[in-house]
């Protein structure tokens, strides 16, 4: 497994948060996510402008392996979709926590990533 970013937050269904400098989060899924995946062959994102609740699926991703649900890490509104992604899905391979980024989701009032696992915590989980 590549190393673990310590400045992101991750959940139990092993995506990743990052809060950026405008307020916005940033989404995408771990590199364990794609170790146990495989090659990954196309992604459905949702559409700017969806409402997401924390816990539900908001697309999913498909691999040589099998097909999985992605679930939404905080409740909020979608701001922005990597379209990248659409021609190019493997980017998430090589690249799963910076040009494989997901979503940009503008959090709902008063969402704190801090009830997400940090890094430490993640690492237990696995």
């Amino acid at each position: 497994m590549s190393e673990l970013p310590e400045n992101l937050r991750y959940t139990k269904d092993h995506e990743w948060a990052r809060r950026n400098d405008d307020g916005t989060i940033t989404v995408g899924i771990t590199a364990h996510a794609v170790g146990q995946l495989g090659d990954i062959t196309a992604v459905s994102l949702p559409e700017v402008g969806e409402a997401l609740e924390a816990g539900e699926r908001f697309g999913d991703i498909d691999s040589v392996k099998a097909v999985s649900d992605l679930y939404a890490p905080i409740t909020g509104e979608v701001v922005e979709v990597n379209t990248a992604l659409d021609s190019e899905p493997e980017v998430i391979n090589a690249e799963p926590y910076t040009s494989g980024w997901m979503i940009r989701i503008r959090p709902a009032d008063g969402v704190d990533l801090g009830e997400m696992l940090d890094a430490e915590a993640y690492r237990l989980l696995l």
